[in-house]
């Protein structure tokens, strides 16, 4: 592979990244109110929870354990599950509105738990995860790229590592200008979180 394929490659790897970390759910939801409750770190720390999600159910296809993980079962169990625990952290989020927060490690266990148990997390890496951990070429401008391999799996987890890190900045950074931050996001955050919450109880039941 050529110094130019590779640089392709880290790229699709990034490009699939952000189709997983970018869209607005319940996951960005977490980050984002522990980011306003407690400050930069604890964003990133949430969202190296979600980090290290996504590096279980990677393991779990290069394992070929993803069909078992996709079965009707597990969805159905990861979505009650999933979604109770949604419902449970929009409660900690409106709480957190009305508190001052305190420091700690718990972000960090919700965000990997939340990541675990989040049917459309599974259902990411069911479908174009898949592309990830099983290679194949594409012709892009007269240029042949292999997507999956090592090289996609570094650039994928690059683009994890920038998302995580420089989302909580941004709110950081605009926290600092606006008064009143704090509320807006966490209110915003709870009512997300919620309905995800909801959304994917309602699917357990239609499975």
């Amino acid at each position: 592979m050529s110094a130019t394929e590779t640089v392709v490659s880290v790229f699709v790897g990034g490009a699939l990244a952000f189709s997983l970390v970018a869209p607005p759910g319940p996951m960005n939801a977490l980050i984002a109110d522990e980011t306003v409750a407690r400050g930069w770190t604890a964003g990133v720390r949430a969202g190296l929870g979600a980090f290290v999600a996504d590096a279980v159910f990677c393991a779990l296809a290069f394992s070929g354990a993803a069909a078992v993980a996709g079965s009707t079962a597990v969805r159905i169990v990861a979505s009650l599950v999933g979604g109770v625990f949604m419902l449970y952290l929009a409660y900690a989020a409106v709480r957190d509105v009305h508190k001052e927060a305190t420091v700690g490690s718990r972000g960090f266990l919700k965000a990997l738990f939340l990541g675990l148990t989040n049917p459309y997390q599974i259902g990411w890496w069911l479908t174009a995860g898949v592309s990830i951990v099983r290679p194949s070429s594409v012709d892009l401008a007269g240029m042949t790229v292999v997507v999956g391999g090592i090289t996609v799996l570094v650039g994928f987890f690059l683009g994890i590592v920038v998302w995580i890190t420089a989302f909580p900045a941004l709110l950081v950074r605009v926290g600092e200008r606006l008064e009143e931050f704090k509320k807006p996001v966490g209110y915003v955050s709870a009512a997300i979180l919620a309905v995800f919450g909801v959304v994917f109880i309602y699917y357990a039941t239609t499975l």
